[in-house]
């Protein structure tokens, strides 16, 4: 099994997924090669949320083009990968609670 604190690596907070908390979704940015079960093993143990877990969707998100645009001066942020895990009702993850 992968290192648990390499497969979540940090929540991922913007407008759009403070309004899926709402919905008791919540978003991560996690390990490119990680899978969706290792995504809900790794959530079950770092938030002690188990089988609470109902749903995971995962994104490959492209990396944005950085620096001046000409001939000379390019470059682009690294790709990274999403996962916006659904809990429950009434389940909450505390790494949220504080935002």
């Amino acid at each position: 099994m992968k290192d648990k604190y390499k497969v979540i690596l940090r929540p991922h907070i913007t407008e759009k997924s403070t309004l899926l908390r709402e919905d008791n979704k919540y978003s991560f940015v996690v390990s490119r090669d990680a899978t969706k079960t290792d995504i809900r093993r790794a959530a079950e143990e770092l938030f002690e949320i188990q089988g609470s877990i109902i749903n995971i969707h995962t994104m490959q998100m492209r990396g944005k083009m950085k620096g001046r645009m000409n001939r000379y001066q390019r470059g682009r942020r690294p790709h990274w990968k999403k996962a916006i895990i659904t809990v429950e009702e009434g389940t909450r993850i505390p790494v949220f609670e504080s935002i």
